[in-house]
Parts: C-alpha cells; structure tokens; sequence
C-alpha cells in the first residue's frame, strides 16, 4: 500500500518541477489549487518514481493522472496495487485526450472512459483578455467603461500591505450571496481564506480594484508553467456594475501580460457560470476526462 500524505508548504518545489516538466495545461494539477482545496476534496499526494501522484478521497476516490518524466507505465501499474490493497475500483481523474490515448496505448482495452464537460477548462489567449476587441467583446467593454466613467477607481497589486482587506472584501461578498448556494459558498470561501493566509508562502498573484477607496473586487492565482497562468479566485460585488469584467482586464494588463494563456477554470456544471466563461471565448476549451479500470 502506497503512502499517501497531506499536502504541505515544503511540497510545493518538487510538485511545480513536475509540473513545468509535464507542460501540462489543467489547473487542477497545481499545487496552490490542490492546497486550498485539501480540506474539501480530501487530496494526499505522493512523489513516486519521478512523477507527481495526487489521490482524492471526497468523492469516487481515485488518483489524478501522473504526471512527471519517466516510466508511466511502471508509476501506473504501483497505483492500480494500490487500489487493489485499499479493496476500491482504480479510477483515474483529469485525463486530457492526449493522456487518454496514451492510457489506451499502454493498456488497451482495459479502460472505460469517461467524458466531464464540468472539467472542462476554459483557456483564454491573454491579448484577447487585455484588448476586448471586436463585437464579441461589445457588451465587455461597455460595462467596464460604465465602471470606469462612474467610479473614482484603481487597480493595485495584492501585497502585504492591502491583504487583510481583501479578507474582508471576501467576508462581505459571503454575507451577499451565501443564501445562493450556501453549502458550496462555504466550502468556496473556506479555500479563499486559505488561499490568502498562505499567500506570500504559496507564491500567488493576485490584485485588487478600487471604488472611491473601497476594495470591491479581487482575484488571485498562480503561475503553472512559463506559457500559462491559473486564476483560481475571483470575488466582485455584484451590485457594483463592471467591476467583475474590470478586474479581469486590468489584471491580465497589468500583471499576466507575460503568459501566452490564462486558465480560468472549470464551471462545475453551474450554467450561469458556465455561460460567462463562454462569453469571454476561450482559445481552448480543455476536455478532461475519467478513466475506470475494467480488466
């Protein structure tokens, strides 16, 4: 039986060096994403023989996808002895299509899979976030002039010194929307709460925007590789018009303009999100999918 472990601080070095290795594009892989979400998903990580391996125990419990340099099949066969020792089918999560050919390569015929278009990622070319051009982006633009010509408005990076009101910021939006959903907003600021107080050690980036002085959004990620950036958080006030689209652009212009993409995230099925993320056209839309061992 393999030995798993809770994820800590310490293991942020090695699993970003298989990551930047891999070249892999999934948010769900890095390590602040994985950190922040421990305590919901239940998420023990384990380097073995060169690759990064993650197993969740929250839900169909499973392993992500290996990732790293070396003997795959060798990494894979260990975690299906795994599954058979702990007596629960072998499944695997986050399986790009490319993974899932290779899987069928080395084992074929012995996976079931299964496509999750609530994985999916949406992937966005940076240039495309910064300038907002042409019709698709009409309605974009027009709500973040409205912010910009009705507000006394600034944009600043995330540091020390404007950390703790972005604690606050985050404690208000909760009291606004918690009724919404308020078992899955928990959970969610749980994770951002998390996500702040290990900000500097997590190496995030993040940055904040202003009306009449007031913080009234935020957003906060991590770079996964030299091509691309994950944006894990972002919180605005909904009553404050154009501050969400704003906090998109001016972060992407001010602080991620040397990322080829931003990976903003999977919806989790939630259809008004889903329609947003759809709106700012993504580049790639990254499918994902779940292998079940058969035979």
């Amino acid at each position: 039986m393999l030995e798993f472990k809770t994820p800590l601080l310490s293991d942020k070095i090695w699993v970003d060096g298989c990551l930047k290795k891999s070249g892999n594009f999934s948010c769900a892989y890095s390590f602040g994403n994985l950190f922040v979400w421990e305590p919901v998903y239940r998420t023990r990580i384990l380097k073995l023989d060169g690759f990064y391996c993650a197993k969740y125990y929250s839900r169909n419990t499973g392993y992500i996808f290996p990732r790293g340099e070396g003997d795959l099949k060798s990494v894979i066969d260990k975690l299906i002895e795994d599954a058979s020792d702990c007596g629960h089918e072998f499944r695997l999560y986050e399986l790009t299509e490319a993974d899932r050919q290779e899987l069928e390569k080395i084992y074929p015929g012995r996976f079931r899979f299964e496509q999750n278009r609530d994985d999916f990622d949406y992937i966005y070319l940076t240039d495309n976030l910064i300038s907002l051009s042409g019709k698709k982006y009409h309605a974009k633009r027009n709500h973040i002039s409205y912010f910009k010509n009705n507000n006394n408005w600034s944009f600043e990076a995330i540091t020390e010194d404007n950390l703790q009101e972005c604690f606050e910021m985050n404690e208000k939006w909760l009291e606004e929307n918690l009724e919404k959903d308020s078992e899955g907003i928990l959970k969610e600021s749980r994770a951002v709460k998390t996500a702040l107080g290990n900000y500097k050690e997590l190496g995030f980036v993040g940055g904040l925007l202003r009306a009449e002085g007031e913080v009234v959004a935020f957003t906060i990620g991590e770079e996964l590789n030299d091509e691309i950036f994950c944006t894990h958080f972002e919180k605005a006030f909904a009553s404050v018009r154009g501050a969400y689209p704003t906090i998109n652009r001016e972060f992407a212009a001010n602080m991620l303009t040397s990322y080829k993409y931003i990976n903003r995230e999977e919806d989790a099925g939630d259809e008004g999100l889903r329609k947003a993320k759809l709106s700012y056209r993504p580049e790639i839309l990254l499918e994902k999918s779940e292998a079940v061992l058969i035979g």
